[in-house]
């Protein structure tokens, strides 16, 4: 089957947009938006498979050329409206036909005025600002894996090749949002210089080939956006093309002038000129030549350092080889005691290949066996299905589910009283990706219990545990982030002690329902200081957050979004007298996992 052609769309000489399949897909759910007379760009990614998602891109095309258009107020409210009015449109579209149903699209928009731009994003699309030799990617990427990649917690290389890296917690469409809604559309103020330029791009783009490949694809067709935008496509396609790839390129009047003046000025290449890198300062009043060509009294010294260096290094091999020889045996102990035992792990290097839960990929029967033959340092792999068994993390053991939430712990009797997982002293530890569930009848008395521990949570969900989904207690320090915590009995998320966790970006819906026991989504009691920020929480029996004390309740209602509760509800203190009551049912609509 012949591939499709890119749709090449060009207007003007300072920008152009092209748009493939790439090469393994026939469809292209990716629409880019290129109007430089107009100074509007935009990268659309459809989410919700072949119709869906080119139906959600198609339609925020539409209405972001016609909102941008029109210039009826400043330009950051214009973007906001203008996202906010293409997430209506998609979502009732979907309401109104069952074969759309959770279509959504990701999205990053420019809207350029003169030396600078306002730049509109959500999900993990991308804009990049080049300037000849350097690229910075401006906006954050809406995703567990981009996160991690802006945190430093992964490298580029990581995050491109990472399992996880197509899943994301914001997207335009899915459900309904206003325009100034905290934690949905980021708004960026970006400088837009003469000597520079801009690319927007789909992650098709971004996860096949790094920044610096980009910035040198750029730079070598900086004269024509045409041709730059081309070669970005086929380097894309070239690397494996798995998704569509789109890119759109704003050039500034210098910036083709620039990159050859870089480049005449021989800083194009070589030690320190690498592109991206910025040059190695040179010590002062020494010039390039004299850096170059060292004088002969230079050169014999270094000649003398050097016969010095190798001499010395022989003689501590030797030394090296000998001790091997002679003490190998209480050697190789003390190296597999530090770096097996504990105390010294690489937690980027895993310590040996992932174990396997699931019989049928060749792996071991049940969490817990993987568990006790885990070293520090390795992962376990589970497969999609039900274990009914409670899982006790150990340090420095990743557990992580192998299809976001296809590996789903319930409980293993009839009576589901304990937690399904626990942490106590544990560091270095991962839980990701799992599904923690009560069964009717039997439910889970809490869904996850953390004490004392440094572990990490990431992308789980957990519902139907007759107490509270997360329990935090004594002083832990963990992290708590993209998770889905709905419909338990107690608190969403229950902090207590000297607890301090990071708890980022989850949502917290419709806990604490039961009659005569309303609990909040997060309850903080004693001298707990948890950070809560990026939170979506709503629709709980109590309050979004309860706190001991008043002094933080500003902080995390801005920090927070509690949709349309005012603030008094939002956040409250424990035990003071609540505002008039919002009526709360068990059905009230509850936001759509990030």
């Amino acid at each position: 089957m012949s591939r499709a052609r890119p749709s090449l769309a060009v207007a003007g000489p300072a920008a152009a947009a092209a748009s493939d399949p790439g090469r393994e897909r026939s469809n292209n759910e990716d629409r880019v938006l290129c109007e430089p007379a107009l100074g509007i760009f935009a990268v659309i990614d459809g989410v919700g498979g072949e119709s869906g998602g080119e139906v959600a891109a198609g339609t925020a095309l539409e209405v972001l050329r016609a909102r941008l258009s029109r210039r009826t107020t400043d330009a950051p409210r214009l973007v906001r409206e203008a996202i906010a009015l293409a997430n209506r449109q998609i979502y009732e579209r979907a309401k109104a036909d069952p074969q759309l149903a959770g279509m959504s699209c990701v999205l990053t928009v420019a809207v350029l005025d003169g030396p600078r731009a306002t730049v509109g994003h959500v999900g993990d699309s991308r804009l990049y600002a080049l300037a000849p030799g350097t690229i910075r990617k401006v906006t954050p990427d809406h995703s567990p894996v981009g996160a991690r990649e802006d945190a430093g917690e992964l490298s580029e290389h990581e995050a491109m090749r990472h399992p996880r890296r197509n899943e994301i917690f914001r997207d335009v469409g899915s459900a309904p949002h206003e325009p100034d809604e905290e934690g949905w559309i980021d708004v960026l103020e970006v400088p837009f210089a003469a000597d520079g330029a801009f690319l927007l791009c789909s992650d098709g783009l971004s996860d096949m080939i790094p920044a610096e490949e980009i910035l040198a694809a750029v730079e070598a067709n900086a004269a024509s956006p045409q041709a730059a935008v081309r070669a970005l496509i086929e380097r894309a396609n070239a690397a494996g093309g798995k998704d569509n790839v789109s890119a759109v390129l704003v050039v500034g009047d210098r910036f083709a002038e620039g990159v050859r003046r870089r480049r005449g000025a021989g800083r194009g290449a070589g030690p320190g000129g690498r592109a991206g890198v910025a040059p190695l300062p040179r010590p002062a009043g020494m010039s390039g030549a004299a850096r170059a060509r060292p004088g002969a009294a230079e050169r014999a010294k270094e000649a003398i350092l050097g016969r010095l260096g190798r001499l010395l290094l022989g003689a501590l091999l030797i030394a090296a080889l000998a001790a091997l020889v002679l003490f190998r045996e209480p050697v190789l102990r003390w190296v597999g005691g530090v770096f097996a035992g504990g105390g010294l792990v690489d937690r980027g290097r895993p310590a040996g290949p992932a174990l396997v839960v699931g019989i049928g990929d060749g792996g071991v029967a049940t969490i817990g066996e993987a568990l006790q033959a885990a070293r520090p340092g390795q992962t376990i792999e589970v497969a999609p299905g039900e274990y009914r068994e409670r899982i006790v993390l150990r340090s420095g053991v990743a557990l992580v589910s192998r299809t976001p939430r296809g590996a789903v712990l319930v409980p293993p009797a009839a009576s589901g009283s304990g937690s399904a997982v626990e942490a106590v002293g544990v560091r270095g530890a991962r839980l990701s990706g799992f599904r923690v569930a009560g069964v009717a009848g039997a439910p889970w008395s809490v869904g996850v219990r953390l004490e004392g521990s440094e572990v990490e949570l990431d992308a789980i969900e957990v519902t139907r545990a007759a107490g509270a989904g997360i329990e935090i207690r004594g002083a832990d320090r963990s992290t708590v982030r993209y998770c889905y915590v709905h419909h338990n009995g107690g608190p969403g998320i229950a902090v207590a002690g000297a607890a301090a966790p990071r708890i980022l970006a989850n949502l917290i819906a419709a806990n604490g329902l039961r009659a005569g026991a309303p609990a909040p989504g997060v309850d903080v009691r004693e001298a707990a200081v948890p950070l809560l920020t990026d939170n979506r929480i709503e629709g709980n029996g109590g309050p979004g957050v309860s706190l001991p004390t008043p002094e933080r309740g500003d902080e995390i209602f801005r920090w927070n979004a509690f949709g349309a509760v005012p603030r008094e509800q939002a956040v409250r203190v424990a035990g003071a007298i609540p505002p008039a009551a919002v009526a709360t049912a068990p059905g009230a609509p509850a936001a759509r996992h990030p």
